[in-house]
């Protein structure tokens, strides 16, 4: 790579908020298609978005995807990972809260933080 590690992965992240800008979802194409049009990225580095489903991404899943395949890949050290953007807002505003209800799942399940341990009974009372 001709660029820095860092320099290339932070030219990445930048197409990626590129293609979600004002969307929370996009397909994994558009992503490829802005990160292609950054000349400074390597083919290399865009052979990893090559390695992930078509598909509609929110922006976190395409950011744990693309750091899945650097890790498969062997590579975290040299390259590094792509930062997760923080969720701003209550769990109910946010895109995967959409998804839970189109699934039925319970609000509680993107916030495990809010879940009882599992090793607490709470029919014991102390």
């Amino acid at each position: 790579m001709t660029m820095t590690d860092r320099a290339v992965i932070d030219q990445l992240q930048q197409a990626i908020e590129e293609a979600f800008s004002g969307r929370d979802r996009v397909a994994m194409r558009e992503v490829y298609a802005h990160a292609s049009e950054h000349v400074n990225l390597p083919a290399d580095l865009l052979a990893h978005l090559n390695e992930l489903p078509e598909g509609a991404y929110s922006r976190p899943e395409v950011i744990e995807a693309i750091n899945e395949v650097i890790v498969r890949r062997g590579e975290q050290e040299s390259l590094g990972l792509l930062r997760v953007p923080r969720q701003a807002g209550p769990v109910e505003e946010r895109p995967e809260a959409e998804r839970a209800a189109r699934d039925e799942a319970p609000l509680e399940q993107l916030n495990p933080a809010s879940l009882p341990p599992e090793d607490e009974d709470p029919d014991i009372m102390r």
